[in-house]
């Protein structure tokens, strides 16, 4: 005869498997949150969450600290060192500065941009005020309005510089990638435009910005352009360096599809476009994607030395006219444009792998 122990209470048996259930979805959620969280760099969260959902604890906090503790530990260890030792270095600008003297200089970065930003808004104030007493004067004819002129700021040469790479990036792009498709569908195209490739990617921006300077003043000619010769300068610069990445990339990702989809192409007979489209680009997005990652880390490191050799307004010309300023704050300014070149760099290929996870549902640390 069953005693009262032995018997099962259903209820209990059905709210531990709903609570079961709700355990894996949460984890299903956590995982296929991971990879966007990889992409910010936010990876540490992933076990964080987990040991929220119940996961082993010690586990998770082994996991937390690898992806976070010892990053951090790192930059810990690399700020004291830089604090100790940065004294101990006299240049002709004086001692190297420390963490503290560049984050000042960051404040006071920011706060020149502010106080530039006041300057421009009361000038735009005080045309507008002086033009609408003309108008009310009857004087329409004498009424002007002129762009502000001032210096620009830390944060407006940023801004450039983005600018910049981004139009370089871009018009590279639409060379690189049809030009590495053809590469890769056409054996012959390949052997001709390969010597090409070879030849003109080595060489550094510092022997094409001059030619590029003088090709453009030659064939820029407008009395009203819409962008600036220094700015096209840099621009093309860029361009003539980054697209080789993507180009061979993009041969290679072609080259390398599965035969089986040509063959599929093949028989059902369909047209050059479609197999472009349809069967090459979604086949070859991933190395596509890996070159425009090169190509545009290879064109952000190429625009600051473009800048700084031909004095074009962005990052480059603010490090190159601090080393020239020679003043007491020179020095840490300059680390600051350093670490922001930095930072920069590293949110454009997140931005780039973010893409990628994207269009190819798919994406490498």
């Amino acid at each position: 005869m069953a005693t009262t122990t032995d018997v099962i209470d259903p209820s209990t048996e059905e709210a531990k498997a709903a609570q079961e259930a709700r355990r894996a979805r949460l984890f299903t959620l956590i995982n296929k949150t991971d990879s966007y969280l990889q992409i910010l760099g936010l990876a540490w969260l992933t076990p964080v969450l987990k040991m929220a959902a119940g996961d082993n604890p010690r586990q998770q906090s082994r996991e937390i600290w690898r992806l976070l503790g010892v990053p951090l530990l790192a930059i810990f260890i690399f700020l004291a060192a830089w604090g100790n030792l940065a004294p101990m270095v006299q240049t002709s600008l004086g001692a190297i500065p420390g963490p503290a003297q560049v984050w000042e200089q960051v404040e006071n970065l920011y706060e020149d941009h502010q106080r530039a930003r006041a300057k421009e808004a009361a000038f735009y104030e005080r045309q507008e005020k002086r033009n609408e007493k003309l108008v009310a004067a009857g004087k329409e004819d004498r009424v002007k309005w002129r762009d502000y002129t001032g210096k620009p700021t830390y944060l407006d040469q940023i801004w450039t510089s983005l600018q910049t790479v981004f139009m370089g990036f871009l018009i590279g792009t639409l060379i690189a990638v049809p030009l590495g498709i053809m590469c890769g569908i056409s054996p012959s195209f390949n052997a001709a435009i390969n010597p090409l490739i070879q030849i003109f990617k080595p060489v550094s921006p510092l022997a094409w910005l001059p030619i590029v300077t003088m090709v453009v003043s030659a064939v820029y000619v407008s009395s009203d352009p819409t962008f600036s010769k220094s700015f096209l300068n840099s621009a093309i610069t860029v361009t003539l360096c980054s697209l080789w990445p993507t180009l061979i990339n993009t041969a290679l990702g072609v080259s390398t599809i599965d035969k089986d989809l040509v063959n599929v192409g093949r028989v059902l007979q369909i047209s050059w476009t479609t197999k472009v489209f349809k069967l090459i680009l979604p086949s070859a997005m991933p190395l596509i994607f890996t070159g425009l990652r090169l190509s545009l880390g290879v064109g952000w490191m190429v625009l600051i030395a473009a800048e700084m050799l031909a004095q074009n307004p962005g990052l480059g010309k603010f490090v190159w006219d601090e080393f020239q300023n020679g003043s007491s704050s020179s020095l840490a300014k300059i680390m600051v444009a350093v670490f922001t070149i930095g930072l920069i760099g590293f949110l454009l290929d997140r931005v780039m792998l973010a893409l990628q996870a994207m269009f190819t549902h798919s994406a490498q640390r």
